[in-house]
C-alpha cells in the first residue's frame, strides 16, 4: 500500500490543492490526515470539505477542536486566537459537525497509528520536538510506526537501544525499531522551507518520503488579507516560519 499522510492544512486551500495534484502523480492508495484542517488560513470550509472527501481517516488537531470550542484558546497566541474566532464565524454547520466527530487517535489498517500531538497524552496537544518527548510516545506506541503533526517540522524519531532522530526526507524503516514521523505541514511549514509538505508511506518497501510541493503563496496571502485576518499569518508563509 502507498499511503499519503497529510496534516496541518490550516485552511490554506492553495497549498492543499497543490499537494492533491502532486498526490495524483504518486499512485496513492489511501490518504489519511493528522489534523489541523483549519486555523490561520482563509478557506476553512473548503479544506474541511476536501479532507472529508479524500481522507477516510483523520484525527483532530488542536485548531480543529478550538474551532468547535473543545479546546481552550486562552493559551493560544494573539494571532492564533484571532484566527480561531474568525474561523468559528466562517465555517459551515456541516463542517463543524465533521470536526466534532474526529477522534484524537486512529489506527490505520492495523499498520500504523495517527495522532496530532503525542500518544501519551493526545488531548493535551503537546509537541514532540525532542528525543525525550518522542520517548514518552514511543513507549506507548503499539504499532511499528506513528505519524504526527502539530510542530509543522518534518522529523523522524526511532526507538532502538536509545531514541535517535533524523531530518532526512527519506526514511528507511527497520524491523523491531518503533518510529514516529512528523509529516510537516501542508498549509503552514515552519522549517524555513515555504513549500507545502506531506509524507508518502510505502508499506511494502518500508519507506517514508517527505515530499515538498511548490504552490502559489502570494495567492494564499492575498486571501488571508482580504478575509481580514492578521497580515502576519500570510507574511510568514513566504518564509516557512
Amino acid at each position: 500500500m502507498r499511503y499519503a499522510i497529510i496534516g496541518d492544512i490550516h485552511a490554506n486551500y492553495d497549498a492543499f490543492e497543490a499537494v492533491i495534484e502532486d498526490m495524483k502523480k504518486e499512485n496513492i492508495d489511501k490518504c489519511v490526515c493528522v489534523g489541523d484542517l483549519v486555523g490561520y488560513g482563509a478557506e476553512p470550509s473548503k479544506c474541511v470539505e476536501i479532507t472529508q472527501r479524500i481522507c477516510p481517516i483523520c484525527v483532530a488537531g488542536n485548531h480543529d477542536f478550538a474551532t468547535i470550542e473543545k479546546t481552550n484558546i486562552e493559551f493560544f497566541n494573539a494571532y492564533a486566537r484571532q484566527a480561531t474566532l474568525w474561523t468559528r464565524q466562517n465555517i459551515s454547520e456541516e463542517h463543524r459537525k465533521y470536526l466534532e466527530g474526529l477522534k484524537l487517535v486512529e489506527d490505520v489498517d492495523g499498520a500504523f497509528t495517527l495522532v496530532h500531538g503525542t500518544l501519551y497524552a493526545p488531548a493535551l496537544f503537546d509537541y514532540i520536538q525532542t528525543t525525550f518527548d518522542a520517548y514518552l510516545s514511543l513507549q506507548v506506541l503499539e504499532k511499528p510506526i506513528c505519524f504526527v503533526g502539530h510542530s509543522h517540522v518534518p522529523i523522524a524519531f526511532f526507538l532502538d537501544e536509545a531514541v535517535t532522530y533524523s531530518t532526512d526526507p527519506v526514511i528507511h524503516l527497520r524491523d523491531g525499531v518503533k518510529t514516529i514521523v512528523n509529516v510537516g505541514s501542508v498549509g503552514q511549514p515552519r522549517d524555513d522551507d515555504p513549500r507545502a509538505a506531506y509524507a508518502i508511506y510505502d508499506s511494502e518497501k518500508k519507506l517514508v518520503v517527505i515530499k515538498r510541493v511548490e504552490y502559489d503563496i502570494e495567492k494564499a496571502i492575498s486571501k488571508i488579507i482580504n478575509a481580514g485576518l492578521p497580515e502576519i499569518l500570510g507574511e510568514r508563509l513566504r518564509y516557512g516560519r
